[in-house]
């Protein structure tokens, strides 16, 4: 099954949530064709699942999911809400470097830290008439700070979990066990096993 992405990391993570299952998930980068642009321009994360995971089966013939997420930030007013646009800022893309700059000094505009949250949507491309989507709060990350002070830590792909820190220890998540890091991955495998009950019987 095609995962839309072309992040390795993302695609690493995927892979280690949906072990248990009998899928093979490749990504956009083992494709013999370049993926088409998608323009993505839905209002919400799962909108723009919806018109990736479209794109690419209508291009590939395969099945395929695909992902997005937006960050929100409480008691930050709605026009200073990355949401889905996380990484596009004032018309701009940014890198990872710049992502870290630019939360890290948002972090410090509210005091030092920022309680913020992602939700994330998936969509299911298994044929044109067999379409699964999802928006589930059990998608969703728990809530976490973001911080004006980096971790050293980078991992590629993920620049944000650099300044992230958990709520409950005030630890870097980066400083945490690997499996409270993943708080989200429950969410993920119980959709693909609803969706997919019937196949993987």
């Amino acid at each position: 099954m095609l995962y839309g992405t072309g992040n390795p990391a993302k695609l690493q993570v995927m892979r280690e949530t949906l072990s248990s299952l009998n899928l093979e998930i490749i990504g956009l980068g083992d494709m013999d064709k370049a993926p088409p642009e998608v323009a993505e321009n839905g209002n919400d994360p799962l909108e723009n699942a919806y018109e990736k995971a479209m794109a690419y089966y209508r291009f590939y013939g395969i099945p395929v999911f695909s992902c997005d997420s937006g960050l929100y930030f409480d008691n930050v007013p709605d026009e200073e809400q990355p949401g889905i646009h996380v990484r596009n800022i004032g018309g701009k893309r940014l890198s990872d470097s710049e992502m870290i700059i630019y939360y890290g000094l948002k972090a410090m505009e509210y005091g030092g830290k920022l309680t913020a949250r992602y939700k994330n949507a998936i969509c299911l491309v298994l044929s044109e008439n067999e379409i699964h989507k999802s928006m589930d709060e059990s998608l969703w990350g728990k809530p976490f700070y973001i911080v004006g002070k980096p971790h050293e830590k980078r991992v590629e792909g993920f620049p944000i979990d650099s300044l992230s820190v958990d709520i409950s220890s005030g630890k870097y998540c980066y400083d945490l066990p690997e499996t409270t890091q993943k708080h989200y991955v429950e969410g993920f495998g119980n959709f693909f096993e609803n969706a997919l009950k019937e196949k993987l019987l």
